[in-house]
């Protein structure tokens, strides 16, 4: 309770956590608002929005509804940035874990491992990864989970080497425990507010970098995905400038809602604010 207390105390947290709602609502509510396929054609092509009670936000260039991409968008988003974040952070937490967990070699080896994926940009190592392995939803997914990783390794690493010589674990090891259970089982649970606050950053990252790719048209074409839509209208940016700012928007705010929910966790969980 006291958690939920300190968290909406901060109305920029708030308003984060509003607009986070709003968007889940648009992609729960996509099959109910719009059964039929977003990517099927529905009109004349290039209709501005509110010109046609039919097209809300209009059609694109291709005379899609921009409305049913929009919210059928915000699942393949959410879903894309969820994963992501997942893979991304499972394989942090594994290698920053072990790597503050042992130290010595154990720790060199993998920092130098960690050190050589960020000594390249990200966007450009998953161009690389898109590549060779192909552009559908799962491949890009996985993809932009790979590369996210070594900042979520780094602290949890810093985590590890502040807590694995505490009162408590130096208990778990007298009583035999086994390093595993220690590492995951003790230790884990306790670095871990800092790095579930990371993942909202990871989950930004991971919707703006599918974002990217689907603008240079490297993504899956057969989602209805907020990049894709954004990608078509580059095409006629100059005279129908409302296809890509309206996924554009969508995007921001979402961006910004998971950004705002991160920080309201991050003051939350701070024990300084909390002592205040």
């Amino acid at each position: 309770m006291d958690l939920v207390k300190l968290y909406f105390r901060s109305p920029p947290a708030v308003i984060g956590l509003v607009l986070l709602i709003l968007v889940l609502a648009m992609a729960a509510s996509a099959d109910f608002l719009y059964p039929r396929d977003p990517l099927a054609l529905a009109g004349r092509p290039l209709i501005w929005p509110f010109s046609n009670p039919r097209f809300l936000l209009g059609t694109d260039n291709s005379g899609r509804d921009i409305a049913a991409q929009i919210f059928h968008g915000a699942r393949i988003s959410l879903l894309i940035g969820g994963v992501a974040t997942v893979i991304s952070i499972m394989i942090g937490i594994t290698i920053g874990a072990l790597a503050g967990y042992y130290g010595s070699w154990v720790d060199t080896a993998l920092m130098r491992i960690t050190e050589a994926f960020q000594t390249l940009p990200n966007f450009l190592l998953l161009l690389v990864l898109v590549a060779v392995f192909g552009s559908t939803i799962t491949t890009v997914t996985i993809a932009i989970g790979i590369v996210s990783w070594p900042a979520s390794a780094r602290l949890t690493r810093a985590e590890f080497l502040s807590l694995r010589n505490r009162e408590f674990v130096q208990a778990g090891r007298t009583l035999g425990l086994k390093d595993i259970r220690l590492i995951f089982g003790e230790i884990l649970p306790n670095a871990l507010p800092p790095v579930i606050v990371y993942a909202s950053v990871v989950m930004a990252i991971a919707i703006l970098l599918e974002s990217a790719l689907a603008f240079l048209k490297l993504s899956d074409p057969n989602v209805a995905s907020w990049g894709n839509l954004i990608g078509a209208g580059r095409d006629v940016l100059r005279v129908q400038w409302y296809v890509s700012a309206i996924p554009g928007i969508a995007i921001l705010v979402t961006v910004l809602a998971v950004s705002l929910v991160g920080q309201g966790l991050n003051d939350a969980l701070n024990p300084r604010l909390k002592s205040r």
